[in-house]
């Protein structure tokens, strides 16, 4: 029995390293794992906009930005 097990892996060569390859499958996985980067990225920018959106709105305490275009810090950098 010990010498069969032996024959049998003597007879398992090892391939070369110009044979082995990553395969279709791993290069899907590839370009999924990019693609969930590319949505991630872009969900994240989305949050990000909204989250301003809401800080300048005044939702979360802060002073409501003042989007008219004059501001009291103009007023008050023209008087220097």
């Amino acid at each position: 029995m010990l010498d069969l097990l032996i024959v049998l892996a003597v007879d398992d060569p090892t391939p070369a390293d110009n044979d082995v390859v990553a395969g279709p499958i791993a290069f899907a996985i590839w370009i999924g794992m990019i693609l969930a980067v590319v949505v991630i990225g872009f969900s994240l920018v989305k949050q990000l906009r909204k989250a301003q959106a809401a800080k300048d709105a005044g939702v979360y305490g802060d002073e409501p930005v003042d989007t008219t275009g004059t501001s009291e810090r103009a007023d008050t950098a023209d008087e220097r």
